[in-house]
């Protein structure tokens, strides 16, 4: 400033000179032409530091609210990059409740499934003991044998469904000893897996249902036992043996109940189920 006001005291001082040099008649025109000169050169020099000084305040104003504008978006994107990472939170804790919802309907489905498969069987078996009028000349019928294959039966399934999965299993074991051959021995090879899963004994219980394909394979029972093996490898954490069946279920017993349970099984491992 100071330096600026003694530029603009120059241009006076110069013609206070011109005025003392003119009274003293030793002036003569090209003195007065080259003092002009001069004070044109110091006006001119002025006005630029004029312009100067007043370029840099605005420089620097402008500088100051680019700054506090850069400061203002950053912080608003710190703010979205925040808000984003609690979305994506919210939305993997969500996918995991789906998946686990879906995976307890599916498993509701495989026993609504299996518990309509065991009444149709009871059904049939019902109808095909039920007592009819003895017809003229007909023996009396025999007298039951000191176990009951039915009754055997009723009692170990009925075990099974009160949970008390080992004796379901001894009796089952039983069933089969003695009636190996009969209609519902698939059915009792079938639960004694059944009731090995439920104990969370899933090696035993693929090994169950491995015997119910081998010995039974167009048994109604098959497509279960092949969903649940794929079930029990899952649990046991061998998710590409476990895909693998569920695959074949679906390969193989694309038209079951079974297999639908299957799809929506591999839908919530994110794996394509072939449809």
């Amino acid at each position: 400033m100071r330096r600026l006001s003694s530029l603009r005291l120059l241009p006076l001082a110069a013609l206070v000179s011109v005025g003392t040099l003119a009274a003293g008649g030793c002036v003569s025109s090209s003195d007065i032409e080259g003092l002009s000169s001069q004070i044109s050169d110091v006006q001119r020099q002025v006005l630029q530091m004029q312009m100067q000084t007043s370029t840099k305040g605005e420089v620097a104003s402008l500088e100051q609210s680019v700054e506090g504008r850069m400061a203002q978006v950053l912080q608003s994107e710190a703010d979205m990059q925040v808000r984003l990472d609690e979305l994506s939170t919210q939305i993997e804790q969500l996918q995991a409740r789906l998946e686990d919802t879906n995976y307890r309907l599916a498993q509701l489905s495989q026993q609504i499934a299996t518990t309509n498969q065991e009444l149709r069987a009871f059904r049939t078996q019902a109808e095909a003991a039920a007592p009819r009028e003895p017809a003229e000349g007909d023996s009396p019928p025999p007298r039951p044998g000191p176990l009951d294959p039915e009754a055997l039966y009723q009692q170990a399934y009925d075990d099974y469904l009160r949970g008390n999965y080992d004796l379901a299993i001894a009796s089952f074991e039983e069933y089969l000893e003695n009636f190996p051959n009969t209609d519902l021995a698939d059915n009792a090879t079938y639960w004694i897996g059944e009731s090995h899963y439920r104990q969370e004994k899933f090696r035993q219980a693929i090994e169950q249902f491995e015997r119910v394909l081998r010995r039974y394979p167009r048994s109604e029972k098959a497509p279960g036992a092949l969903l649940k093996k794929g079930y029990a490898y899952l649990e046991l954490g061998e998710r590409s043996q476990g895909i693998v069946q569920l695959q074949y279920v679906i390969r193989e017993h694309p038209s079951s109940d079974e297999a639908e349970i299957a799809r929506d099984r591999l839908r919530a491992l994110g794996v394509d189920s072939g449809r």
